[in-house]
């Protein structure tokens, strides 16, 4: 038998409870794991959820530059541009450019890309070029061992082989490996700073304010407290709701009234540091300049002779990828006319270069020239 009978605790005694925050998993840019069946859906929702990395490939599309096809027999050059500046491209492109282009982005993305010459039988000529999905189609050796045979992903899940394997256009980066293998773990990181800055912005940029009453003691206010607080919420969420249509009011309260911003006193996380090394990282795998992508992280924009050199030899290696296989197409076109001659590529020239570097070296070469005739002449 206890001496004192233990009191039960009041409703406005009891124990505080621990009420976590709701956090929101089902985000857009959230990625799927890195396994081999969903790695066409991995790259392109990478693209989709982190900008830089596809104004990156964007970037590097652009920067390949134009080309010319040479056609080894001049009576036939007229007609091979006329064909390839409005060959069909897949249902909205046209001309042998946008097939690079979309042949490039696929190569760049997936690490390989496969298109298809179609031919039109009953007229006998090429009805365009179709861009084919690289997920489902398969590379396996043929007789010997540079022959090809492509095997293609039926409805019904089974692999058929094609029957003109001639007609394909298969390239691939070294290995088949794409260019933005690595970054999936990085860009992870990179995509969760950002949702926690989000909500951390939704805490403490978004203002809210905490109102409180205190009524004075020995005065009838005490008998009312509630019916004032109701009250004083009502005219400050009416002020709060005319603020925003431009209207202003003022609070005015009798008595002890307390008003605090709700978070004031928080500071956000500087994520400067973080987020700048994540983006090192993933620019330093696109070999890209950071000044051409808007990151403006040195004290100059203008690009060291270093830089133009390095990014020169990149765009370089995709135009090799690119350059038999515009000459397949150009080769395939020769064919149907019943032409025996060959075709070449001519790219233009990369300028990475700034003009006025360019006008200063063309002068001191035109007064280097000027003093060697001149000493040639005496």
């Amino acid at each position: 038998m206890t001496l004192f009978k233990r009191k039960k605790p009041s409703a406005s005694a009891a124990a505080p409870e621990l009420v976590s925050a709701q956090r929101f998993n089902e985000n857009v840019a959230a990625l799927p794991a890195a396994v081999e069946p969903c790695e066409k859906e991995l790259y392109d929702r990478l693209r989709f959820a982190v900008p830089v990395i596809d104004a990156a490939i964007m970037k590097i599309i652009r920067l390949v530059g134009g080309f010319r096809v040479v056609c080894s027999d001049e009576r036939f050059q007229d007609d091979l541009e006329n064909f390839l500046n409005n060959v069909p491209v897949g249902l909205t492109g046209r001309s042998v450019g946008c097939f690079a282009d979309n042949f490039l982005d696929s190569m760049l993305t997936y690490g390989s890309a496969v298109a298809e010459i179609v031919h039109d039988n009953a007229e006998k000529r090429i009805a365009g070029i179709w861009i084919g999905d690289v997920s489902e189609i398969r590379v396996e050796n043929g007789g010997s061992p540079f022959v090809r045979n492509y095997m293609v992903k039926a409805p019904d899940g089974t692999r058929h082989r094609i029957a003109h394997p001639e007609r394909i256009l298969y390239a691939s980066l070294t290995g088949g490996r794409s260019l933005l293998r690595g970054l999936p773990a990085l860009s992870s990181v990179l995509l969760r700073i950002y949702q926690c800055i989000g909500q951390n912005y939704d805490r403490v940029g978004n203002v809210r304010y905490a109102v409180t009453y205190k009524p004075p003691s020995g005065s009838g206010d005490m008998m009312y407290s509630r019916e004032r607080a109701q009250q004083i919420a009502r005219e400050w969420a009416d002020g709060m709701n005319c603020a925003k249509y431009g209207q202003v009011k003022d609070f005015i309260a009798v008595g002890d009234v307390d008003i605090k911003v709700i978070g004031a006193e928080n500071q956000l996380i500087d994520t400067n540091i973080p987020v700048r090394q994540l983006l090192e990282q993933l620019i330093a795998k696109l070999s890209i300049p950071p000044f051409l992508l808007g990151l403006n992280w040195s004290s100059t924009e203008r690009m060291s002779s270093q830089q133009a050199d390095i990014l020169t030899s990149e765009l370089e290696y995709y135009r090799r990828l690119l350059t038999p296989v515009i000459c397949e197409v150009a080769s395939a076109y020769l064919c149907s006319v019943g032409a025996d001659c060959s075709c070449r590529i001519e790219w233009d020239n990369i300028n990475l270069q700034d003009e006025t570097a360019l006008a200063e070296a063309r002068l001191k070469n035109a007064q280097a020239m000027e003093i060697e005739n001149r000493l040639n002449a005496n």
